[in-house]
């Protein structure tokens, strides 16, 4: 969901001059495609937690949520080394807000907060193995190598 993508813009110090014209493409439409599917992703598992008339119900409140935690969170991850912030900073605020947020906002019970971490921990991997074996994007989660099927 909104794990944090390492950064694949440029430092500081080498400045977009230095980039190349892949470095570009992603940065001007992977990221952006990256988030609406983690986005997409997001409002799945919270649909099949609570399930469709408490999703309808709350709908207004998890479309905020949503926004906060992945949006917010993916852009934390993205851009967090490049403002200067350790690393486990920028890996541990998404992680919590994606783990500690909907529970309490929605007032999940258990069962629902059980079933929400199982399957919010498993569409990260899932979202990445999807981005690089299919369209050959690493950069979700670039510390876990998929080959892209054309590579194969």
């Amino acid at each position: 969901m909104s794990w944090p993508v390492l950064p694949a813009v440029p430092t500081p110090r080498a400045g977009f001059l230095s980039l190349n014209r892949n470095d570009l493409k992603r940065m001007i439409y992977h990221f952006p495609i990256m988030v609406l599917a983690s986005l997409l992703v997001f409002l799945v598992v919270i649909r099949i937690v609570m399930g469709a008339r408490a999703f309808r119900q709350k709908l207004s409140t998890i479309v905020i949520l949503s926004l906060v935690i992945v949006v917010m969170g993916m852009l934390i991850g993205r851009y967090g080394a490049q403002v200067g912030l350790k690393w486990w900073i920028y890996y541990t605020i998404p992680m919590l807000m994606t783990v500690l947020l909907p529970p309490m906002v929605l007032k999940m019970n258990r069962k629902q907060t059980l079933i929400y971490l199982l399957l919010s921990f498993s569409s990260a991997p899932v979202i990445h193995a999807l981005f690089s074996f299919c369209l050959g994007w690493n950069e979700y989660m670039p510390f876990w190598e998929i080959p892209y099927f054309k590579e194969l």
